[in-house]
C-alpha cells in the first residue's frame, strides 16, 4: 500500500477505492469472524494478494514464490493460518480438516500450506508438505465424482456448486506448478479440467452459473456470489498457469479459461443497477441488493481488464467499487451482504459476512494493481507498457507468455 500513499488520487476513469484506516478496520474484522474452512482460505488468499502480493499468482515473483521470506514478519498472518491448520488437523485425516462436509472447502486453505512449505526449507517431508500431498490424496482419489470425472463439493453425495471452483482447482494448479515436471502439468491440466467440468454443468444459456446442480437438492439461481467465486477461482488458476515454466505448453487452457472468466464478466454488469450493486441473484429483480458478490466480481472485472487490456466494464467495476465503500460501516464491517449459509436471505442485523470481508480486501487489492499498471506504467512508460502487455497477457490462439522472463518486463515500472 506504500506506492498508493504517495498518489493524491486514483487516475482518470479509475475509482477511488477505500482508505487505509478502513482497510484495516475490515481486515481486523475479517480476522475475528473468520472460523469456517473456507473462510479462513478465502482470508488468506485475500491478505496474500493485498498485503504480500509479491507472494501471490497475480505477480512474477510469486510463481513460484522465493524459497526464503524476507523476514520473519512477511506474511506471517497468511503462514499463521497455515500453521493453525496443520498444527490442529488430525494425523488420521487426509483433508486439511476433517469432518468438514464439504470436499473442496478444506482444500481452499491449501495454498497457504503449500506456500508455508515452499518457504520453510522446502523439505520434502515437513509436515505442511505432507498436509499438502494428503489433501490433493483425498481430491484426487477419494472424494466423489460425477461419471465424467467432476470432484463433488459435498462428501456424502455427487453434488457439484460454483463455490468449488474457487477452492479446489486453485489448490491443485499451485501444487503442480511448484512440483514441476510431467506430473506437475499433469496437475495443472486436472485443474483446468475440473474448471471446464463445473462449466459444463452449471452454466446455462444466459452466459452465467447456477449455483448448485445434481444432489438431494439443486439451486438454480444465478447467485451473484456463486458466479464471483467462479470467475475468481478460474482467474487464479489462469494465472498460475500463465506463470509457471510450462506456459507454453498450456496455451489453449490458458485461452479457455480467458475466455470463460469474461463470459461470467460480460454476462454480469448489465445486469447492474444504477447506484452500483448486483442483486444476490443477478437477474432476478425480486432478490435484494447486495454488496459481498457484488465486491467478488468487481475485483475480478478488475484483474481482468489488466490481463486482458479491455477495459469495457471498467466503468461497471468503479461503481460497484463505490458501492461497495459506501457499504463498509465506520466500524469496518461490510454491510449488505448476504447470509453465506443460506445464499438467499440477507445477513441477520448484528451479523455478518466473513466471506464478504475478505472480498473487500480482495477488491482493494485488485483495484491497486489496476491503478499501479494505469499510473506507473501507462502514463509514464507508455511504450514499455504496451511491450509488456503483449508479451505478458496476449490473448490469440497462438499466445501467451513465451517465457518467464517476458512476464518480468511488466514489474520493471509496476
Amino acid at each position: 500500500m506504500s506506492l498508493l500513499a504517495l498518489a493524491r488520487g486514483a487516475p482518470a476513469g479509475v475509482q477511488d477505492a477505500l482508505s487505509n484506516g478502513t482497510i484495516a478496520s475490515v481486515k481486523s474484522n475479517l480476522l475475528k469472524s473468520a472460523s469456517a474452512s473456507w473462510e479462513l482460505g478465502t482470508a488468506a488468499e485475500a491478505l496474500t494478494e493485498l498485503y504480500w502480493p509479491e507472494l501471490s499468482v497475480f505477480r512474477a515473483t510469486g510463481v513460484p514464490p522465493p524459497t526464503k521470506l524476507n523476514s520473519s514478519d512477511e506474511a506471517s498472518d497468511v503462514l499463521g493460518i497455515a500453521r493453525n491448520t496443520v498444527s490442529t488437523k488430525s494425523g488420521q485425516s487426509l483433508p486439511l480438516v476433517q469432518g468438514d462436509g464439504a470436499v473442496g472447502d478444506p482444500a481452499s486453505l491449501g495454498v497457504a500450506v503449500l506456500l508455508a512449505a515452499w518457504t520453510s526449507g522446502n523439505d520434502s517431508n515437513n509436515s505442511y508438505w505432507q498436509a499438502a500431498s494428503n489433501q490433493l490424496d483425498y481430491l484426487l482419489h477419494v472424494a466423489p465424482r460425477t461419471d465424467d470425472g467432476a470432484i463433488s463439493h459435498r462428501t456424502d453425495q455427487v453434488q457439484l456448486w460454483s463455490d468449488f471452483v474457487y477452492m479446489a482447482p486453485p489448490f491443485i494448479a499451485y501444487y503442480g506448478m511448484l512440483q514441476g515436471g510431467d506430473s506437475g502439468l499433469g496437475l495443472m491440466q486436472v485443474a483446468y479440467q475440473q474448471c471446464q467440468l463445473y462449466r459444463d454443468y452449471l452454466r446455462d444459456d444466459s452466459g452465467l452459473w447456477r449455483h448448485v446442480v445434481l444432489g438431494s437438492w439443486q439451486d438454480d439461481t444465478h447467485w451473484a456470489t456463486g458466479n464471483g467465486w467462479a470467475a475468481a477461482g478460474m482467474l487464479r488458476v489462469l494465472e498460475t498457469l500463465s506463470g509457471s515454466d510450462q506456459a507454453d505448453s498450456l496455451l489453449d487452457e490458458i485461452n479457455d479459461l480467458t475466455s470463460w472468466i469474461q463470459e461470467i464478466v460480460s454476462a454480469t454488469w448489465p445486469l447492474q443497477k444504477d447506484n452500483g450493486t448486483l442483486y444476490n441473484s443477478l437477474d432476478d429483480d425480486t432478490s435484494f441488493a447486495e454488496s459481498s458478490g457484488t465486491a467478488l466480481l468487481a475485483s475480478v472485472t478488475y484483474r481482468m481488464a489488466y490481463i486482458t487490456g479491455d477495459d469495457t466494464y471498467l466503468h461497471a467495476a468503479n461503481r460497484a467499487l463505490a458501492l461497495v465503500a459506501s457499504s463498509v460501516d465506520e466500524d469496518g464491517w461490510l454491510t449488505n451482504t448476504v447470509d453465506p449459509y443460506t445464499f438467499n436471505s440477507p445477513t441477520a442485523p448484528g451479523d455478518h459476512s466473513p466471506e464478504g470481508q475478505a472480498f473487500v480486501l480482495l477488491l482493494q487489492s485488485a483495484w491497486r494493481d489496476y491503478w499501479l499498471a494505469q499510473c506507473a506504467c501507462h502514463a509514464h512508460y507508455p511504450v514499455l507498457w504496451k511491450i509488456s502487455r503483449t508479451l505478458q497477457y496476449r490473448v490469440s490462439s497462438v499466445s501467451r507468455p513465451t517465457s518467464k522472463a517476458d512476464r518480468l518486463v511488466l514489474f520493471v515500472c509496476c
